[in-house]
C-alpha cells in the first residue's frame, strides 16, 4: 500500500510476494487507485506510485475476506479530499466490525458511512481534509494503529496513537524504511503529514502466521525434523516459537537483520510437548496463531492448554474460539470454552471425524494439521478458503506427509 502512495514517475520491486487471495485483492485496490502494478513473475511486483492524490475508482472495490486490506485502505482512502469510494467484501468480512476504526477516523473528520448493520461494510468513503489527533486505543491491535498512521500521512498536523500492549510492528518498520517523518516510543507511535513515502525496493520474508502449521505438525511428532527456511522472524511475531518452547518442543533459529524485516531459518526436533498458559500481553503477538496452538494443546502428551485475554477471537473471519471448540470436541479432544478463550487437554487420542472449516482459513488449516494425528479419517469441509492466505498449503502437505487432497 505503501509504495502505491510513492511518488508518481519512480519505480520500487517487491520480491517475496505472496500471491494469496488477500494480497490479491490488495494490489487490485491499489490497480483501482491509480498505482501502476506489474507482475513478471507469479511473486515479483514493479509498482510506480500514484502520487499525492489517488485516483476515483470506477467500481466498488473489494476487499474479499481480507480486515486487514479494508480497515488499511480505509485509512487511505478518509484522506483523499472530495473522492468518493465504497469498500465491500465477502460475507464473512461484512460481518466484521469496523467502528473501531471508523470511529477515530471520524474524529480526523473523515465522512463514512456504513451499509451494514452495527457499522459493518459496505462501507461508503467521501475523501476529506483530515486533521491529526491523538487516540488512545483500548485495543492492541496491529490494524487499527496501522489505520490511523495511514491516514495521518494526509492530515494537517501529527497524529498519535497509543496501544495498551505491543501489537505487531510490520507497520512501524516499513514506516521508517520508506523515511516516513515517524517515530515509536514504546507504545506511543507519531506521524507527521504532508509527505510522501520514498520508493525503495523490497524483499519480502515468508509467512510466520503459515509455518506455524508445520512447526507445531513438526514439534508434535517425535523423531520428526524440520528446517524452515526465508521465514520472517520479527519478534512482534515470533510468540508462537516462545509457547512451543513453553511447551517442551526442541527449537533453534537462526536471524538475520536487514533494513526492513528479520528473517531466517527455523529447525525443530520433534518431541512430546506439554500444556501451557497463553494470556495478557503475550495474545497479541500470537492471536493469528491460537487456533493451531489449540491444536498443539490437544496433541500434547500431558496438562492442559489454557487460552485466556483473546475476545478478540470471537470476530475473526469466524468466531474461532466457537469454531474450535466445537471441532475439537469432533475429534475427541476435551475442551471448555469461555468468552475469551479455551482450556484444552491433552488427548490420549484424536478420532477421525468431519469437522468444519467456517469458512476461515485458520481453522481449515488447523484442523488439517489434527488431521494428521487422528486414526481414521478425517473429512475438512469448505477448505477452498485457504486460498485466503496460503495457496500452497495442499500442495506443501502433500510434499511433507504425502497426505495432501
Amino acid at each position: 500500500m505503501l509504495l502505491g502512495m510513492a511518488p508518481s514517475g519512480l519505480i520500487s520491486t517487491v520480491t517475496g510476494f505472496l500471491p494469496s487471495e488477500d494480497c490479491l485483492q490488495t494490489m487490485r485496490a491499489m490497480q483501482s487507485l491509480g498505482a501502476s502494478i506489474q507482475r513478471p513473475d507469479s511473486t515479483t511486483l514493479v509498482i510506480e506510485g500514484a502520487g499525492e492524490k489517488f485516483t476515483e475508482p470506477k467500481k466498488v472495490i473489494d476487499c474479499g475476506n481480507s480486515g486487514t486490506s479494508m480497515r488499511l485502505i480505509l485509512g487511505i482512502l478518509a484522506g483523499q479530499n472530495q473522492m468518493k469510494s465504497k469498500l465491500t467484501g465477502d460475507e464473512s468480512l461484512c460481518r466484521r466490525p469496523m467502528n473501531r476504526v471508523v470511529n477515530p477516523l471520524t474524529l480526523m473528520g473523515a465522512k463514512i458511512s456504513a451499509e451494514g448493520k452495527n457499522g459493518c461494510a459496505p462501507l461508503e468513503v467521501t475523501g476529506t481534509k483530515l486533521k491529526g489527533i491523538v487516540y488512545n486505543s483500548t485495543v492492541a491491535s496491529a490494524q487499527i494503529k496501522s489505520c490511523l498512521l495511514l491516514a495521518g500521512i494526509f492530515a494537517e498536523g501529527k497524529t498519535v496513537v497509543t496501544e495498551p500492549e505491543k501489537s505487531r510492528d510490520h507497520t512501524e518498520r516499513i514506516f521508517n524504511y520508506l523515511e516516513l517523518p515517524f517515530t515509536a516510543d514504546r507504545l506511543k507511535y507519531t506521524i507527521s503529514g504532508g509527505h510522501l513515502p520514498k520508493p525503495k525496493d523490497l524483499r519480502v520474508p515468508g509467512d510466520i502466521s503459515s509455518a506455524a502449521f508445520w512447526l507445531v505438525a513438526a514439534a508434535a511428532r517425535p523423531g520428526s525434523f524440520l528446517r524452515i527456511e526465508n521465514v520472517g522472524l520479527n519478534p512482534t511475531r515470533t510468540g508462537i516459537l516462545n509457547f512451543l518452547l513453553r511447551m517442551g518442543a526442541k527449537i533453534r533459529e537462526n536471524v538475520d537483520e536487514d533494513e526492513y524485516e528479520p528473517s531466517g531459518y527455523i529447525e525443530v526436533q520433534g518431541g512430546g510437548l506439554r500444556g501451557t498458559v497463553i494470556e495478557g500481553a503475550d495474545i497479541p503477538n500470537v492471536i493469528d496463531e491460537l487456533p493451531i496452538l489449540a491444536v498443539a494443546g490437544a496433541l500434547a502428551s500431558e496438562g492442559v492448554t489454557v487460552i485466556r485475554d483473546a475476545k478478540e477471537l470471537r470476530v475473526k473471519e469466524t468466531d474461532r474460539i466457537a469454531a474450535m471448540a466445537e471441532n475439537l470436541r469432533a475429534i475427541g479432544v476435551e475442551v471448555e470454552d469461555y468468552e475469551d478463550g479455551l482450556a484444552i487437554r491433552a488427548a490420549n487420542k484424536i478420532v477421525g471425524a468431519r469437522v468444519k472449516s467456517f469458512g476461515d482459513h485458520r481453522i481449515a488449516m488447523a484442523m488439517a494439521i489434527a488431521g494428521l494425528f487422528c486414526e481414521g479419517e478425517m473429512i475438512i469441509e469448505d477448505v477452498d478458503c485457504i486460498q485466503t492466505s496460503y495457496p500452497g498449503f495442499a500442495e506443501d502437505l502433500e510434499k511433507l506427509t504425502g497426505q495432501g487432497r
